[in-house]
C-alpha cells in the first residue's frame, strides 16, 4: 500500500479543492469516454473518487481505494506519454488528465 499511495500522491498534483472545482466545469464534462450520450465519462467519475481519496487518512484506505489509486497512476503515466506537440493549455488531452487529478501545466 505504501508504494501505491506514494505513486498516487505523485501522479495526482491537484488538491481536492482544485479538482472538485475543475469537475464542475463544462470542459471537464465534455472530455473522456462515455458509456452513452449524456453519461458521465470514466475520467470524470474517477475524478470524483479521487476527491474522496484525497480526503481520507492513509490508514482509512480500503483495498478498493488502493485499486483505484493504481488505476489513476497507470492512466496518468500512459496519458502523459501521449503528450501532443505545441501548447496544451486548452486541449482535450490536458482536460482529460485533469479529470484524473493531474494538471500537466502545474509545476
Amino acid at each position: 500500500m505504501a508504494d501505491t499511495y506514494a505513486e498516487f500522491r505523485e501522479a495526482v498534483n491537484m488538491s481536492a479543492a482544485d479538482l472538485k472545482k475543475w469537475l464542475g466545469t463544462d470542459e471537464s464534462k465534455d472530455v473522456g469516454q462515455k458509456a452513452s450520450a449524456g453519461a458521465e465519462s470514466v475520467g470524470h467519475d474517477s475524478g470524483r473518487k479521487i476527491v474522496q481519496l484525497l480526503g481520507k487518512k492513509k490508514s482509512a484506505l480500503s483495498e478498493a481505494d488502493e485499486e483505484h489509486m493504481r488505476k489513476v497512476v497507470g492512466y496518468v503515466h500512459r496519458h502523459l506519454a501521449q503528450r501532443p506537440e505545441g501548447d496544451v493549455t486548452e486541449t482535450k488531452w490536458r482536460y482529460s488528465l485533469m479529470n484524473w487529478g493531474h494538471d500537466p501545466l502545474k509545476g
